[in-house]
């Protein structure tokens, strides 16, 4: 009932100020912006860019691109991190037939090194199998690709007042041939992205690769990481070309039980390009992912020095925590964001 109120009483005070600000003089200089900007999302808070990657939204039913501009813009989110799959399906890339809702969770299972059951395994080698079959024919799509799909999308998000600051499409990894790595890069620029992101590759050729490469269509590769995450984990990329930057999971690093997140962020923060956002345990408790507020995450102490020292790169919400019988990920991504407007406001 709270955020009922909140939500009418923001609508109807907003109303009351285009009314006041159309009824007055040429003196109202600021209504033709306010107009445009009424019911569009600001996650700019306090100067810290609340952010979400799209793959928050990944049990929703609907993965094309419109769908996921409404999941964004119920969340009051208005920058992200885009996942390949929307962006590239509305481009006319060839539909993946694996059921990743189903091996998402299975994947994770396998990259924290969590026993899988036999039927577990037997299907996650299948999905890997089709899923190569599907990377070579994307492949072969993607060289003909037409970036006005990819501008498209862009104007899309930007009129409902969203921006993309980082792409993440499967065209970066060991697998990916240099025509998959310069199409990724021309996407991303096509979108509106000042990075694209992957899971770092821990092979230095490869970084250094993609470093050149970013540094060529000016833009950043963030590197992401997990609980391999470790106060050097990402130093040689990013002493091999400026182009290489951090894509940081704070959450994943507590679970890691890495001591002292905020000081790597003061000692980094200039080379990272993003920032996940979690609440997770630390090891002695468990490792899990909880719903904000219940791990032990510093999300306070993080978001609060992004604030006061005006940190440019994004924080991005990652939703990993199991969504509650009842409710949706959008619900609880708004959640997440509101947990971060108290803590910034």
């Amino acid at each position: 009932m709270k955020d009922q109120y909140s939500r009418r009483h923001f609508l109807g005070a907003s109303a009351a100020l285009v009314a006041g600000a159309m009824a007055g003089t040429s003196r109202v200089f600021g209504a033709p912006a306010l107009i445009r900007n009424l019911n569009k999302p600001n996650s700019l808070i306090n100067g810290v860019q609340i952010g979400v990657i799209t793959y928050s939204f990944r049990d929703m039913p609907d993965q094309s691109a419109e769908a996921t501009l409404q999941y964004v813009l119920d969340s009051g989110i208005s920058a992200i991190e885009l996942m390949g799959g929307p962006a590239e399906t509305f481009a006319g890339a060839p539909k993946n037939t694996v059921d990743m809702k189903t091996v998402f969770p299975l994947m994770r299972k396998r990259r924290e090194n969590q026993t899988l059951t036999e039927d577990e395994q037997k299907l996650l080698a299948d999905a890997d199998a089709q899923m190569k079959a599907y990377r070579a024919e994307v492949s072969k799509w993607r060289q003909s690709a037409s970036m006005a799909k990819f501008e498209q999308v862009r104007k899309m998000y930007n009129q409902a007042g969203v921006t993309i600051y980082g792409f993440k499409p499967d065209a970066f990894g060991m697998q990916s041939t240099d025509a998959d790595i310069d199409y990724g890069m021309r996407a991303a620029k096509a979108l509106g992205a000042n990075q694209v992101t992957l899971e770092h590759p821990a092979n230095d050729a490869h970084t250094l690769k993609l470093g050149q490469a970013a540094q060529k269509h000016g833009i950043r590769v963030g590197y992401h990481g997990h609980e391999q995450q470790t106060p050097t984990f990402w130093d040689t990329a990013l002493a091999q070309s400026p182009g290489n930057a951090m894509n940081f999971d704070l959450g994943h690093y507590i679970a890691a039980g890495q001591p002292d997140p905020l000081g790597l962020i003061r000692r980094k923060h200039d080379r990272i390009a993003s920032m996940h956002i979690k609440d997770r345990q630390n090891p002695a408790h468990g490792k899990g992912n909880l719903p904000w507020g219940q791990g032990d995450t510093p999300l306070t102490e993080v978001l609060s020095l992004m604030r006061k020292e005006k940190y440019a790169f994004p924080a991005t919400v990652e939703l990993e925590y199991k969504v509650p019988e009842g409710s949706t990920a959008v619900a609880e991504v708004r959640k997440c964001v509101e947990y971060c407007r108290r803590i910034l406001s």
